[in-house]
């Protein structure tokens, strides 16, 4: 290998081992992708943050911040202040610093340039989700934490795409998939035996348009699907490392897996950030080749900087020394999903739907202006993306992430509700935050009386229903969630 060093840079025709001839693409796609789901990422924040955990949210981070460092995540801007006024500010700069990685600005410059952006827009998030509690406790936030640290190191278009930045992408993307296809061999006897999907397309979080109509394909064909699942997941991730072009036809296969989640369900931006993140496998050649409208030589850099060698290898050897402790739950038995070994939430361990639900359950939240609740008229709270009224269509909100309408799934399954009796008692106040995060107050902000919570099992209607009635639900009234609770004078 010949290596020369010329005025503190690295040239070489043979410098293939650091500088990717082959990952223009995937770097332009790589770093304007996560950019943009940290945009989506800060946007929701900024949006919902204050109702849910703000001054007067359904669980308060000044709470959490009393009560000291231990009860914290990991480090956060506001662990000596905290106002709804400095998290929006964060937000907004957040997500304006991933604005100009869309647009391409920081590209323009040097290599460190990109870098501080997505360390900027990490750490911002990264004090966001260190106070967000249960509200950000999903796997992709520390999904998208890692990406976006990880990415910050490819550079600028100054310098070729480092091979070893975008080798740690895909290793990423190796943990992600590999992990989900082993904790569901693992768990759910329902992946073993192939009748998953039997099940999930109609009990999932958040269904989309097109959720009800795959839950309607014949069993033979829910059956290949779980057979697609864990192929892609179970070796597809193995082939990431090959040589050109068996890693291009790898990565697309998980592109292609990805897309039929988008189009069956609404994951927030879990699916939209796999997508992005599989580009690091795929080649210039293999996209030009599909693709000849795309440029198979966008022109970045012929020669590397010494520094920036240093800087890339060194997180290189971090990662990898990082790494022991999701390799470890990897091949554990008691394999955890979704875990962050460090406080920083980097080369976490990944997974989803180790259990697949059978009957979906639903909270279905009412009120009522009139005084005796057992004679009242209540009057049916809509959220934006759960299932609600049974007539009316799922709506696909991917990538944006509807916090609470995910909490209220899980509530029915046992799970964290801390903040559910406050949020009872912020609809009896006709709370404008509160109502904001909903599709419909039925009293159109007036303080109801009384409220209540309801518990229902839905079901999709069958083809011969839904010609019938028009309603894409049927539900069954199972019982009581919340009794009735009255307004105080």
């Amino acid at each position: 290998m010949k290596i020369i060093v010329e005025t503190g840079r690295i040239v070489g025709d043979e410098m293939d081992w650091f500088a990717q001839g082959d990952g223009e693409i995937a770097r332009f796609v790589l770093q304007r992708g996560i950019a943009a789901l940290f945009l989506v990422a800060f946007v929701s924040t900024a949006l919902q943050f204050p109702a849910l955990l703000g001054d007067r949210g359904l669980l308060p981070v000044r709470r959490v911040l009393d009560r000291g460092p231990r009860a914290l995540r990991g480090p956060t801007l506001f662990r000596l202040h905290y106002s709804d006024r400095l998290l929006r500010i964060v937000c907004w700069v957040g997500a304006l610093l991933g604005l100009t990685v869309v647009v391409g600005l920081p590209q323009t410059g040097p290599p460190w340039l990109p870098l501080l952006v997505f360390l900027a827009m990490w750490g911002l998030y990264l004090s966001v989700v260190n106070v967000g509690q249960t509200f950000y406790g999903f796997g992709w936030e520390t999904l998208l934490l890692e990406a976006g640290f990880t990415v910050a190191f490819l550079g600028s278009d100054r310098v070729p795409p480092p091979t070893l930045v975008l080798l740690l992408v895909v290793w990423l993307v190796f943990r992600l998939e590999f992990g989900a296809g082993l904790i569901k061999l693992r768990g759910d006897p329902a992946w073993r035996d192939l009748t998953a999907l039997y099940y999930h397309h109609e009990t999932q979080p958040m269904p989309g348009p097109f959720s009800r109509a795959a839950h309607h394909l014949s069993k033979r064909a829910h059956r290949m699907e779980v057979v697609g699942n864990h192929v892609t997941q179970l070796i597809v991730p193995f082939l990431l490392f090959f040589p050109q072009p068996i890693a291009s036809v790898a990565g697309a296969l998980v592109v292609l897996s990805q897309l039929w989640l988008v189009v069956t369900g609404n994951f927030a931006w879990l699916n939209w950030i796999t997508i992005v993140l599989a580009f690091a496998a795929i080649g210039d050649d293999a996209v030009h080749a599909v693709l000849p409208f795309v440029p198979a030589d966008l022109g970045s850099g012929e020669s590397t900087p010494l520094w920036w060698l240093v800087v890339t290898v060194g997180v290189t050897v971090a990662f990898v020394v990082l790494s022991f402790w999701p390799v470890r739950n990897l091949l554990s038995r008691r394999q955890l999903m979704n875990a962050s070994f460090n406080r920083l939430h980097l080369v976490n361990t990944y997974g989803a739907f180790g259990s697949v639900t059978r009957p979906r359950y639903e909270v279905v939240v009412e009120g009522t202006l009139d005084a005796d609740p057992e004679t009242a008229t209540w009057r049916e709270y809509g959220f934006r993306g759960k299932p609600g009224d049974p007539m009316r269509r799922p709506r696909q909100f991917a990538p944006y992430h509807l916090r609470l309408d995910w909490l209220m799934w899980f509530l029915p399954l046992g799970g964290d509700s801390r903040w559910f009796d406050v949020f009872l008692q912020r609809l009896l106040e006709a709370d404008r935050p509160t109502l904001a995060l909903l599709r419909l107050d039925p009293f159109g902000g007036e303080r109801p009386t009384w409220v209540r919570a309801r518990l229902f099992a839905y079901r999709f209607t069958t083809r011969a229903e839904k010609a019938e009635t028009g309603a894409w639900w049927v539900r069954t009234e199972i019982d009581d969630f919340a009794r009735p609770r009255r307004r105080q004078p």
